[in-house]
């Protein structure tokens, strides 16, 4: 099977049951040691260097398009990488949209300052808005003086006079703005927030991240009647959590890190792909993604749907611009963002601080560990985090991911547990 059936659409565009099975009953040969050196041997002498060695052609490109998607999941370098990039930059203006996006994201993955030049030189003539967006988002994190980040508003304008309006070019003449002052605004009140959820009675999954998502965050369940999930002892249920995708683009672009904001939760499936496994995992959707099912709360038709998402939360929230990210990514055309475990060898990712956490296409992904001799699990975040999801009534409810701050360490028990404390005094 072509890896690029693997990778496309948050590895969610497969068939899909709907289950809850019990855990010692989950399995996958997938992890197993001779499958995953299988799987790398491949990967590395097929997918990519064998691919890169082939001279670049129409008949050739998918091949070195699935390459690019599989260096930015893995997240690899190396010479034969580098050769590759090389060629698909001489050839640029001959590939297919699809190809320029997957080089974009890989060169943007992996090699963070590197292809600066070569960025330069595309975004003089870039016409397609995301590609633009792409190439500016890499030069703006090679740069983000206040001259930089002029220039890039300025070709924006004049490249786009009759297009600025489209909402990926507004979110990103927005993003080049503000998101460096945004990343040290203090966040609304945690407390408040339980506060809110417990009044409307609304089952609520809490995904709490850093501005850098390089480090992995944790997820905690609140319930309808506003108590937190605690296990036999009542100890508060921590789910570690990365909102992290490989790429590390930013929120509104395809692939890039999981936005902040509200996610409708439908319910608990399994998947049938091979890097997100059988664990179940929750099926989650965006503004405009599906509107119809999306609300769980009464929708006031007299307002506008932006009003709406803002009523979900507390007064104190409304115009903290963080929280619409999911509602300008879903307008966008941003889909199939799940909450999901991972089949995937961590060792990938040695040395990096979401170790032995696995990125994603932009999911957000719970810690699992796989006994690789027997196929089943020996520790699963996500199980914890579906099944405690269904042990109170209703499959459906909201799931609110919040960056905290922008400290460089991932999120703590302690941290979380404080903010529950706080919130716990203030209703007694």
């Amino acid at each position: 099977m072509k890896m690029i059936l693997l990778f496309v659409g948050c590895f969610c565009s497969e068939i899909l049951v709907q289950a809850q099975s019990p855990r010692d009953t989950i399995h996958t040969d997938f992890v197993l040691y001779e499958k995953r050196t299988s799987f790398q041997n491949n990967l590395l002498n097929q997918t990519i260097t064998k691919t890169f060695q082939l001279n670049l052609d129409s008949n050739i490109e998918s091949n070195y398009r699935e390459a690019c998607w599989a260096i930015s999941q893995f997240l690899l370098r190396s010479k034969q990488i580098e050769l590759g990039f090389s060629k698909l930059f001489s050839n640029y203006n001959t590939l297919e949209t699809n190809s320029k996006r997957a080089l974009l994201e890989a060169v943007y993955a992996t090699y963070p300052v590197e292809y600066k030049l070569q960025i330069q030189q595309l975004i003089t003539k870039e016409t397609d808005p995301k590609l633009f967006s792409m190439q500016a988002l890499y030069l703006y994190r090679t740069d983000a003086s206040l001259a930089n980040i002029q220039y890039l508003l300025e070709t924006l304008s004049l490249r786009f006079l009759n297009d600025s309006s489209l909402p990926i070019l507004k979110t990103l003449a927005n993003y080049l703005q503000n998101h460096t002052a945004q990343t040290k605004q203090a966040t609304p009140s945690i407390a408040a927030l339980f506060k809110y959820q417990k009044n409307t009675a609304q089952k609520t999954i809490y995904s709490f991240q850093r501005w850098n998502r390089d480090y992995p965050g944790i997820a905690i369940i609140q319930n309808a009647d506003g108590h937190f999930l605690r296990d036999s002892n009542g100890s508060i249920i921590f789910i570690e959590q990365l909102a992290r995708a490989g790429s590390n683009l930013p929120y509104f672009i395809t692939n890039g890190n999981t936005p902040q904001g509200i996610y409708s939760i439908q319910g608990t499936e399994v998947s049938h792909n091979l890097f997100i496994g059988p664990t179940p995992n929750l099926q989650l959707l965006m503004p405009f993604e599906a509107d119809s099912v999306f609300w769980h709360t009464p929708y006031d038709a007299s307002k506008d749907s932006l009003s709406n998402y803002k009523n979900l939360w507390p007064l104190e929230w409304r115009n903290y611009a963080p929280i619409n990210e999911t509602y300008d990514a879903g307008k966008i055309g941003r889909t199939e963002i799940l909450a999901h475990g991972t089949t995937i060898d961590p060792d990938y990712f040695k040395g990096m601080p979401f170790y032995p956490l696995t990125p994603t296409l932009g999911c957000l992904c719970a810690k699992e560990n796989w006994n690789i001799f027997t196929g089943t699990l020996l520790q699963s975040d996500q199980f914890s985090l579906a099944s405690g999801f269904l042990s109170t009534p209703k499959n459906t409810g909201y799931l609110m991911v919040i960056n905290l701050d922008n400290q460089m360490k991932a999120v703590s028990k302690e941290e979380i547990e404080s903010l529950i404390i706080q919130f716990e005094k203030s209703v007694r």
